[in-house]
Parts: C-alpha cells; sequence; structure tokens
C-alpha cells in the first residue's frame, strides 16, 4: 500500500471516531477529541445577555406589581369614602324631609297660637260671678267661646302643637322659658320659675314659643 492511501484510511477513521484534525507549526499534523468541542460549544454560559434581560424584566414586573396593588388600596380606601359619604347624605336627606314634614307648618301653628291667645284672654277676662248671674246670651256666648277654644287646642294637639307650663320653683330653663324679669324671693332658690305670664308651646320635640316667666334673682 502506498503511504497516500495509508494516510486516508487514518484520516477516514480519526473523522468516524470524533476526532479533529489540526497542524500546529510545532508539531504538524495532530488531533483532538471534536466531542470536547462540542460539550464545550453546548454549556451555556454564566451571565450571559439573555439571563441579565430577564432579571431585569422579573424585577420590572415585580415593580409593577407592587405600584398596582398600592393603586388598589389607594382605590379601595376611595370608594369606602365615597359609600360613607353617600349615606351620610343619604341620612341627612332623610331627616331634612322629616323635619320639613313635621315643621313645615311651624310659621303657621305660630300664627294660629295668636288666636289662641285671643280666645284664652276672652274666656279669662269674664268673672265666674257674671257668667253665673248675668244674661243667658253672656252665658251663650261665653259657653261659645270656650267649646271654640277647646276645639282650637284639640287641632293643636293632633298636628303635634302642644303647651307647657312651667311649675312655681322649677329651675329656669332657657330654651324653654324666657325670662321677662326678675324678683327677690327670699324664701325661694335663686334662679327658679317665681311667676309664670305666658305659657309655651311645642311643634312636636322643638320648642316654637317659649314661655314667659319671672324668675327668682340672685340676694
Amino acid at each position: 500500500m502506498s503511504i497516500t492511501s495509508m494516510s486516508k484510511v487514518v484520516c477516514n477513521s480519526l473523522i468516524r471516531n470524533s476526532l479533529r484534525i489540526c497542524k500546529t507549526p510545532t508539531t504538524g499534523w495532530t488531533y483532538r477529541c471534536h466531542r470536547l468541542y462540542c460539550a464545550a460549544a453546548e454549556k451555556p454560559a454564566e451571565g450571559t445577555e439573555t439571563e441579565k434581560q430577564l432579571q431585569e424584566q422579573i424585577a420590572a414586573l415585580m415593580k409593577e406589581n407592587e405600584n398596582l396593588a398600592e393603586k388598589a388600596t389607594d382605590l379601595k380606601d376611595k370608594y369606602q369614602r365615597t359609600l360613607a359619604d353617600r349615606e351620610n347624605v343619604r341620612v341627612r336627606l332623610q331627616k331634612e324631609i322629616k323635619d320639613a314634614k313635621q315643621y313645615g307648618i311651624q310659621g303657621f301653628c305660630k300664627d294660629l297660637l295668636e288666636v289662641s291667645d285671643v280666645f284664652h284672654k276672652a274666656v279669662s277676662s269674664v268673672p265666674e260671678e257674671r257668667i253665673k248671674e248675668g244674661p243667658s246670651d253672656l252665658k251663650t256666648l261665653y259657653d261659645g267661646l270656650v267649646m271654640t277654644e277647646n276645639q282650637l287646642l284639640s287641632v293643636f294637639r293632633r298636628h303635634g302643637l302642644t303647651q307647657f307650663i312651667p311649675e312655681i320653683g322649677d329651675k329656669f330653663d332657657p330654651s324653654l322659658q324666657e325670662a321677662m324679669f326678675e324678683l327677690a324671693a327670699p324664701d325661694k332658690e335663686p334662679g327658679t320659675v317665681a311667676h309664670v305670664i305666658r305659657s309655651g308651646w311645642k311643634l312636636h320635640a322643638r320648642c316654637i314659643r317659649s314661655a314667659q316667666v319671672g324668675v327668682v334673682k340672685d340676694s
């Protein structure tokens, strides 16, 4: 066999066995295992550009998630505040509607109280002896005034308008009473009611006309 043919056979055998043939200036022709080069090529290098990009994307997503969580918490807080404000508005409107129904006739009631005062003065100005001994026409007129006054008071009560009269010796209450004068009364406690000039009136729970009283002054 010639030298040329033998070289071809050796080369083919080395290639089949995954050997790499290379020529160097010092040693001439030599070979290295091709599988080592393949393994080295297949092994990924640490800290590649792709891994850095993935880490950056993960960090960005985590930051975005934190921002979204903060926004969700803020929106939830605003939503709850809005619900509370709406509930407060609803309760306030209901109260205003109720007050409007109950106290919408307050001005009209005050005007009618003036009429009631006139009836009361007319009835109380006639002495009892005059009614008993006087003519029958006077008694009829008197009875008519009393019946009219009672009917008016009944209408007042039906619509929530009630009369209150302070008791002598009661503690003076500025929310329900109006002090018209002060008087000295050593036998009474200072700051108490000593005299009632005019009764007071309430519309439901609201005082629409204070009672006029005289109060015991401090000694």
